[in-house]
């Protein structure tokens, strides 16, 4: 009886912490929240993305994505947070990070055609498509996407 008692106390304390950990928002751990040196992202706003590109004279970088998305997490704990593509995305691109199945989301998703999470979007200031990649990369590999971005912004 003592064993039975304690495996379902066990299997309580289990989904307690598996599910009430996981209540806070996806954009909520965004990096710049806790950790200065990644990627600094505006959240869920694209006219604001927008207002800022035109202001600083920069490009877009949309990391389209949505909250259950594993790849996309994954993205968010690994490759944003990196100081390297931090440095150089924080100074080449306003960066926004818009969960594509809220606010702003449906109508961007289907403006570029997003049809896979995540999906990574380089525009313009007035929002035009410059290019995109789809799924998860390395630090290293945003850091080159952003360079071919630029230099396809030039053409």
């Amino acid at each position: 009886m003592r064993i039975l008692i304690s495996v379902l106390l066990l299997l309580i304390a289990f989904f307690v912490f598996a599910f009430v950990s996981k209540k806070k928002s996806f954009s909520q751990n965004y990096p710049g929240k806790q950790n200065d040196q990644g990627i600094q992202f505006i959240e869920a706003n694209w006219n604001k993305a927008i207002e800022e590109a035109k202001k600083q004279h920069k490009l877009i970088f949309l990391d389209a994505y949505a909250s259950w998305c594993g790849p996309c997490r994954l993205l968010k704990r690994k490759t944003f947070p990196d100081k390297n593509a931090g440095d150089f995305f924080n100074k080449n691109f306003i960066n926004v990070a818009i969960d594509m199945e809220q606010g702003d989301g449906p109508t961007l998703s289907s403006k570029y055609g997003v049809n896979a999470y995540p999906t990574l979007i380089i525009t313009d200031a007035d929002g035009n498509i410059i290019t995109y990649t789809q799924g998860y990369i390395e630090p290293k590999e945003l850091v080159a996407f952003g360079e071919h971005g630029l230099k396809e912004s030039k053409k």
